[in-house]
């Protein structure tokens, strides 16, 4: 006996994507600011790579969640070295998430309206895209830094809403982080789907109150 397709597409126009952790592997930018970082701060300030690691992480904390979190001219003069030159050396470690570009060409061919939504500064979308070539699939790219607001503030899906015009009640929206999820959810997005294993190479996401996937392929095989 077949189940209930994950998505019912004749009920939706528009599809909102995140980007890191969603159609790219997350492993990328944890790889970056957790090993890559340490090591290079460490190197610039005369410290170990146990007390860069701590003091990183303790910057990281203190401002999760917020736009400058996500920014990288912020981190560039907090930590006085070139972020995004930094990002682009390890550029080549950038890879897409199982089954996402033949997901995204799936969404083309059924001629949905298709947004990547991301809370990434311009600068790291750019780099991303000069490493994973994904813009074509898209209607439109846009950071969450153009609007003023990250994903996690109602503002943002005010904003959001009122550039792209989509209907919030016909939108699918996926994204790995639980607190945008819970933001989209109580925004009206009438479907939220989460992913289950952002970072190839770290664990699955154990508890979640979202329904989770894995490989998008599940929806090119309506499973």
């Amino acid at each position: 006996m077949s189940s209930e397709p994950l998505v019912d597409w004749s009920l939706i126009d528009t599809v909102l994507l995140d980007m890191d952790g969603t159609i790219l592997d997350l492993a990328f930018d944890n790889y970056f600011w957790l090993e890559f970082m340490p090591t290079v701060y460490a190197k610039k300030n005369a410290l170990s790579l146990e007390e860069s690691k701590l003091y990183l992480a303790n910057s990281y904390g203190a401002i999760e969640g917020k736009l400058q979190w996500y920014c990288l001219d912020f981190w560039s003069d907090r930590l006085q070295l070139d972020i995004p030159e930094l990002k682009q050396s390890v550029g080549e470690r950038v890879s897409f998430r199982t089954g996402a570009v033949e997901f995204l060409s799936f969404l083309n061919k059924m001629n949905k309206k298709v947004y990547l939504v991301t809370n990434a500064h311009p600068k790291s979308l750019e780099i991303k895209m000069l490493n994973a070539d994904f813009h074509q699939y898209f209607n439109d790219l846009s950071s969450s830094h153009e609007f003023g607001f990250p994903k996690e503030e109602q503002a943002y899906w005010l904003a959001l809403e009122s550039r792209y015009g989509f209907d919030k009640h016909r939108t699918l929206f996926i994204d790995d982080s639980e607190s945008i999820l819970e933001s989209a959810q109580n925004y009206g997005i009438k479907r939220v789907l989460g992913i289950l294993q952002p970072d190839s190479t770290r664990p699955p996401i154990e508890h979640s109150r979202f329904e989770r996937i894995n490989n998008f392929l599940r929806f090119i095989n309506n499973e």
